[in-house]
């Protein structure tokens, strides 16, 4: 592939249903540093595209212009000689109505822009696939990568409580807690049936487990292993954790096999304070007093929907 240098941005698109926009928003703060109502975000930021349960396709810019005909342009300098080439016109509903294209105008445009690369193209089984977007004003494009539902996956396992986080939620929770996982530590210290050690074992994130309850200490230990995953998940109360971590990911413990008091949620806050700096919670109560009194501050914050069952996800850092 000659005369074609990425300019270090992206475009990514998303697809969430309305009960998980404000976590899919949480997420994209986290990733980003900022996010938005629309289905589609540019940033500096590279994130693997498969990493999120939200986001559709990634595109690597290339370059960008005010019309289709600028793009059309700097196409005719592409030369694909070495490799067989795809271009696809992305279908995005977050669009302004400026922005909008209909079918036959996509198609229409991709065979334009095909037609003025110079290469072999191949729209079954291409080496490389292109992407292309008109996105507030501009037109962009560049190398398209799509979004593989690898937590799809983890959904059926061997061992699973019915008050467990489904894996879309716990995917975007060690999202949340490690958006860059390079030289992050991170611990599950009340770990349950491993759903959120799952997501971020496959997602490469540095995380070990924990548990007080030998039960599910197994049950997590079995769901990591028949995925093909390696993670430790010790038994043992969180009071007793003595290496450090960056990050401590606590889903609150609420269901009959491992009810907490609110002094034991207390506690378990007060405990991840020596070992973390950082700490992703999640509730169905509202703790902020706990988590003040335990030497943390809400730095963000979401509430994650499924029907009429609300989770409270707070990002919290630890104070001074």
């Amino acid at each position: 592939m000659n005369r074609l240098t990425a300019t270090g941005n992206y475009i990514y698109t998303y697809a969430y249903t309305n009960d998980e926009e404000a976590l899919c928003q949480l997420e994209m703060r986290s990733f980003f540093g900022k996010d938005t109502s629309k289905r589609i975000i540019k940033s500096g930021v590279a994130i693997d595209p498969s990493r999120s349960p939200f986001i559709k396709e990634r595109i690597e810019l290339y370059f960008e212009g005010d019309t289709l005909q600028d793009i059309l342009e700097k196409s005719a300098g592409v030369d694909m000689a070495d490799a067989t080439f795809k271009v696809i016109f992305l279908k995005i509903n977050g669009l302004s109505e400026l922005d909008q294209v209909d079918y036959l105008g996509k198609r229409d445009v991709e065979r334009q822009i095909g037609s003025a690369i110079t290469g072999e193209a191949d729209v079954h089984d291409p080496d490389v696939t292109f992407g292309l977007i008109p996105f507030e004003g501009r037109w962009y494009f560049g190398r398209y990568l799509q979004s593989e539902p690898i937590w799809f996956k983890h959904m059926k396992k061997p061992r699973e409580y019915s008050t467990a986080l489904s894996t879309r939620v716990a995917r975007a929770v060690a999202n949340i807690a490690v958006p860059q996982p390079e030289g992050v530590k991170a611990i599950d210290p009340c770990c349950g049936i491993g759903t959120v050690l799952v997501e971020a074992l496959s997602m490469g994130i540095d995380i070990v487990g924990r548990d007080i309850n030998p039960l599910v200490v197994d049950g997590s230990r079995e769901n990591i292993a028949h995925f093909g995953l390696t993670g430790k998940v010790a038994l043992g109360p969180i009071a007793e954790v003595e290496d450090k971590y960056d990050v401590a990911i606590i889903d609150m413990p609420y269901n009959l096999y491992t009810h907490a008091t609110p002094a034991d949620q207390l506690a378990i806050l007060k405990d991840a304070h020596p070992f973390s700096e950082k700490l992703l919670v999640v509730t169905i109560e509202k703790m902020d007093h706990m988590i003040e009194e335990a030497g943390f501050v809400v730095t963000d914050r979401c509430v994650a929907k499924k029907g009429l069952f609300l989770r409270e996800i707070l990002v919290c850092q630890k104070a001074g």
